[in-house]
């Protein structure tokens, strides 16, 4: 009897001390990490270059403010189907007895940006995708869709621009302290918190357009999807200024506002700000932007004589007011 005794006590020892054992290799590691995480955040290394670098701080999170301000303002929509906007009126119950029919498939009919359509069509829209958005979606070929496919691909372009320059410093910051691996593994966000960066969580919100197909059993699915990125985008602004007849009119001038454009007036300013000079030679992560001189609102138009570059800032100090002649 005591030597079953003596047998299970050595054989619970055993247990507690693997047991033990697996319990410190699995977070010993992580009790050491943070142990040298706030080492790391409170060494006078690291707040002292903290110190060094706040204007450079300051300028990422007025720039972070400023990406929220285009998302907020900008214009990300254009057409809707109307395949399904009396949906909401009805009540949709599938009363099938299990085992006999199952829906496996299930057409998304309250969905503006959804086009629920035949097989047929799903395919020719792969092949045809922009006449097939223009058909379906109700994009026309006039004068104020294409003003309102213009304002799209500028509000695009803007916001990529201002995402790509906020990652562009996030890097650069991080560069600059050059931290332990370990930092950046696992608590890069926590990272850029205790350096004062403000992360945005705002990416573009590409409009994005769906044909789709589901068979009556809902056994079958097939889409094409359409995505308005900026190459997209500028292809739409060609094939409606082609449909439409004008001269030299606000719309006809709107169809040259493509990226191709921005890029060669932001080249032809040779990439500084008309107002204050700055230039990407001086400040390689500044953010520059196209802008009417006189504003579409006003009358303007997208000629190259009326385009001019001009950094986040003073575009933003501008907005649409016309600039008084000297």
């Amino acid at each position: 009897m005591l030597v079953v005794i003596v047998l299970s006590i050595q054989y619970w020892y055993v247990t507690l001390s693997i047991a033990f054992i697996v319990v410190a290799v699995i977070f010993t590691p992580r009790i050491v990490r943070r142990i040298r995480k706030k080492r790391y955040f409170a060494s006078e290394g690291f707040l002292a270059h903290k110190a060094d670098i706040a204007s450079v701080v300051a300028e990422h999170n007025d720039i972070a403010g400023y990406v929220s301000e285009i998302r907020s303002t900008g214009s990300f929509g254009l057409g809707t189907s109307s395949t399904g906007n009396q949906s909401h009126l009805a009540t949709f119950q599938n009363t099938s007895q299990h085992g006999y029919r199952r829906d496996r498939n299930i057409a998304e009919y309250a969905a503006s940006n959804v086009h629920n359509c035949s097989l047929q069509v799903v395919r020719n829209a792969a092949v045809d995708p922009l006449k097939y958005l223009m058909k379906y979606f109700d994009i026309k070929a006039n004068e104020p869709q294409l003003g309102a496919v213009e304002s799209l691909g500028e509000s695009i372009s803007r916001l990529e621009d201002a995402v790509a320059n906020l990652k562009r410093r996030e890097d650069q910051i991080s560069d600059s302290f050059d931290p332990p691996a370990f930092i950046l593994k696992h608590y890069s966000t926590e990272f850029m918190r205790h350096v004062g960066v403000e992360l945005s969580p705002i990416a573009v919100p590409y409009p994005e357009y769906r044909f789709e197909y589901v068979s009556a059993g809902g056994n079958s699915s097939q889409h094409t999807s359409v995505q308005l990125n900026t190459k997209t985008i500028d292809a739409l602004v060609e094939k409606l200024s082609e449909k439409i007849r004008f001269g030299k009119s606000a719309a006809g001038q709107r169809a040259l506002m493509t990226t191709k454009l921005r890029g060669h007036i932001k080249t032809r300013d040779g990439h500084a700000c008309k107002y204050c000079a700055v230039s990407i030679a001086m400040e390689p992560n500044l953010l520059l932007e196209v802008d009417h001189i006189i504003p579409v609102s006003k009358g303007g138009l997208s000629t190259i004589e009326n385009l001019q570059t001009l950094c986040w800032r003073c575009n933003r100090t501008k907005s649409n007011k016309v600039p008084v002649r000297q």
